[in-house]
């Protein structure tokens, strides 16, 4: 039994069964992937795999702990490369950062730039999603960056409070709300068609709840993962876009209206969530102190190691000047 047909096993079952996107995702040939998860099996006694003539339709059994086990093992295997890398002062390799498409445009551009500074020999890589498939990219990425309404996001990883942040409105200057002197309410921005974030349409989300408690519904009219996309349909006249703060900028936005939005909507935070028990390379750490400078970089470090309980200090609030 070999780390690389351990490696194989997780990558089929990661990739619903199908050997040849197994294959690809570990950079391996699909006969020499199927050859080593047949060794595999002939060591172990038993089929991994149930099997309809050629193809694989899902996970024996007996291979259900099996895999469990690999992916353990695979973790320890990485985190003992992470720490000889560390002791060796060996900085150069691949961070894959998991994170929201708003996250990806306007916080993370400086903060990765100064650690490629550091860092040259480091290369980035961005996996840019929505929330539920951020975490769902945990098991390969270094650590994931999502958004929640305050509360703590559902994930047996750390999460770590990164910072505060609003929505605003961003509206055409000829909109009925561009011309108000004080901040809307939830009840007066009902009679709008509102362009929001995908996530605006789910009954759980807190935008969904906010309206619900006053009564009414929020005219939808269009969603995007993408602010830049709502921006361009706020342009068209189809509505007025509700987004996160950060991805409004005076130069790039100076043809519209930013409003502050409804005070009934709940203050956001930005979380990190790493991987319970991943021991992170220098140049991650790095990237994620870079994120939230008003932690002990210490302390962080001793937290996601499992060796400090997770006191975080107070929360900054989102400063345009971090990006």
């Amino acid at each position: 039994m070999t780390l690389t047909q351990l490696r194989y096993l997780v990558a089929i079952a990661d990739s619903n069964f199908n050997i040849t996107q197994a294959a690809e995702r570990v950079h391996a040939t699909q006969p020499g992937l199927s050859k080593q998860l047949k060794q595999l099996e002939d060591e172990l006694g038993f089929q991994l795999f149930l099997r309809k003539g050629r193809s694989l339709e899902g996970v024996a059994p007996a291979g259900v702990k099996i895999i469990d086990s690999a992916r353990k093992i695979l973790a320890e295997a990485a985190n003992i490369r992470s720490y000889a890398s560390n002791e060796r002062g060996e900085f150069r390799g691949r961070l894959l950062l998991a994170t929201t498409h708003t996250q990806a445009r306007y916080v993370l551009p400086k903060v990765i730039a100064d650690v490629t500074r550091r860092y040259p020999h480091v290369s980035v890589d961005l996996f840019a999603a929505g929330d539920a498939e951020v975490l769902e990219k945990l098991d390969e990425a270094d650590f994931g960056l999502i958004s929640t309404a305050g509360s703590t996001p559902q994930t047996n990883g750390v999460a770590v409070p990164l910072f505060r942040w609003r929505r605003v409105l961003l509206v055409q200057k000829t909109h009925p709300l561009a011309t108000r002197k004080r901040v809307p309410t939830l009840l007066e921005l009902a009679r709008y068609p509102l362009i929001s974030y995908e996530s605006s349409t789910l009954p759980e989300s807190s935008l969904q709840r906010a309206f619900a408690a006053v009564g009414v519904q929020p005219q939808i009219a269009m969603t995007a993962r993408d602010a830049n996309l709502i921006k361009a349909y706020v342009r068209t006249g189809l509505g007025a876009g509700l987004l996160a703060e950060m991805a409004v900028g005076e130069r790039e936005d100076d043809d519209l209206r930013v409003i502050d939005a409804p005070l009934e909507l709940p203050e956001c935070i930005t979380w990190a969530v790493v991987p319970r028990g991943r021991v992170l390379r220098e140049y991650a750490l790095e990237l994620l102190h870079g994120l939230a400078p008003h932690m002990d970089r210490h302390d962080l470090r001793r937290i996601l190691e499992g060796n400090q309980p997770p006191e975080w200090p107070e929360l900054p609030r989102w400063q345009a000047e971090q990006s």
